[in-house]
């Protein structure tokens, strides 16, 4: 088998453009236990998710959970899905739709904005030979984790690194590794925040839910969680907290091993039972709210914080395509691209048409 795969079709002079490449964590095609189970074990089968010896990994996750789990996050899943599809992914795909309307405003018409997800379809790989075909030669890639990790950007540049392998001509390649302390991003935060406490009140206490990742990944030093609370820090300074009111906890755990403390759901439950009657609660550590904040926050938390006596929850969503916040990502973008934007100029028509001119010298026939 030819370890590179055949080239598109190439015209000298044609114009070569730039692509920013969204990529989301993924979900499953559809909220039932046969679609939930490839998505699972693509997603328990990275090394970056799960690092245990695969000898020991391999039978528990084809034996056992791939048995049990599937139909219970069906269940989950189903109870969030959107009629255009997975909330994930409706977000997601809106968002690259958005981010190619304020490119084109900032005089980027010309660029390509695709979106892919780490696990499920559209895969990263697919999507990058999409760009390949439509004669992007410059590509940045945009991880949506405002917080670095090895299990989430990490994961994605390890992924298009792999997709990349294949490539005899390959594109000039950036990425954005986090922007957990962003301006722009914390503005949009904190805007929201305000927009939910002028609508429905301010509760007594503003809980900032992060995904959680193994406690062992920051002893061997991954900084996810310093950026988590870097974050919360800057988001309580912007909305004047005096320290008291922003707690920040760590969701979503799996297997017995310690995860990143305090926990999320156990400490809205202790805030009930010790008299705490209202929260807000808010998760920055994802741009599109999906199964772990809508089923998992929403639901989930909100029950157990209201059936331990508490008498107010209420979830304030990601940003999703909050106004501010997709005119951050541009910024980020362009902030990004540097000199890429520059140099637009000078592959400019008159350019191609010198070098398409050249080349037929020489004997090349498109």
């Amino acid at each position: 088998m030819a370890r590179y795969r055949p080239e598109p079709a190439h015209t000298h002079g044609q114009t070569p453009r730039t692509g920013v490449l969204l990529v989301n964590l993924g979900s499953p095609e559809a909220p039932t236990a046969k679609a939930l189970r490839p998505y699972l074990k693509q997603f328990l089968s990275d090394t970056r998710v799960v690092e245990i010896p695969k000898l020991i990994w391999w039978p528990i996750l084809n034996l056992i959970i791939l048995n049990t789990r599937p139909a219970k996050s069906a269940e989950k899943y189903a109870s969030i899905w959107m009629d255009e599809g997975s909330p994930l992914r409706v977000h997601t795909e809106r968002q690259a739709k958005l981010l190619t309307g304020h490119l084109g405003e900032a005089g980027h018409k010309d660029w390509i904005v695709r979106w892919a997800m780490r696990y499920g379809e559209p895969s990263i790989g697919r999507t990058l030979d999409e760009m390949r075909s439509l004669g992007c030669d410059r590509i940045l890639v945009v991880p949506l984790y405002p917080q670095y990790a090895g299990s989430t950007t990490g994961s994605v540049m390890d992924e298009v690194a792999r997709s990349l392998l294949s490539w005899r001509n390959l594109p000039e390649m950036r990425y954005i590794r986090s922007y957990h302390d962003q301006t722009g991003y914390i503005e949009s935060l904190a805007a929201s925040v305000r927009r939910h406490w002028q609508r429905n009140g301010q509760g007594e206490h503003l809980i900032l839910s992060f995904h959680g990742v193994p406690r062992q990944t920051l002893d061997k030093g991954d900084p996810y969680h310093c950026e988590c609370h870097k974050t919360a820090r800057l988001l309580s300074e912007a909305l004047g907290d005096d320290g008291k009111r922003v707690k920040v906890t760590f969701q979503s755990r799996f297997g017995k091993a310690e995860w990143l403390q305090p926990y999320t759901q156990p400490t809205l439950e202790a805030m009930a039972r010790d008299g705490v009657r209202s929260v807000d609660v808010m998760c920055p550590g994802f741009s599109s709210d999906c199964l772990e904040t809508l089923e998992e926050i929403a639901m989930e938390c909100k029950e157990a914080f209201l059936s331990n006596g508490g008498k107010q929850f209420n979830y304030i969503p990601c940003l999703n395509e909050d106004a501010a916040w997709i005119q951050h990502l541009t910024d980020l973008v362009l902030a990004h691209a540097g000199n890429w934007r520059t140099e637009d100029v000078r592959r400019g028509t008159s350019d191609r048409s010198v070098g398409a001119e050249h080349a037929r010298k020489l004997g090349a026939k498109h």
